[in-house]
């Protein structure tokens, strides 16, 4: 099962059970089911947007540099330098 077909048979199973809540299929009592379960989508949208801005934060706090990939983009730099200056194009 591909990563994709496994997001959208999780997509579709949550949905459905969130259909069923929503529209009385699973009993609940009323205070949930009016006052809880309208808001689920809204949360569940805030709550994984937290979640992305928390694992962003963490990963660029934690970001190692590479010396390999600077050396290999200063190599990339001077050639391109080196094949501007054959064509004519100063670059200071």
């Amino acid at each position: 099962m591909t990563r994709a077909t496994q997001t959208i048979s999780i997509f579709l199973l949550v949905s459905s059970l969130y259909l069923a809540l929503f529209l009385g299929l699973i009993p609940l009592p009323t205070k949930i089911q009016e006052d809880l379960i309208p808001y689920l989508p809204f949360w569940a949208i805030i709550s994984f947007g937290a979640y992305l801005l928390g694992k962003l934060g963490y990963n660029v706090m934690t970001f190692h540099d590479v010396p390999e990939a600077h050396k290999e983009l200063m190599a990339e730099i001077e050639i391109a330098r080196a094949d501007l200056k054959k064509m004519g194009v100063e670059v200071d």
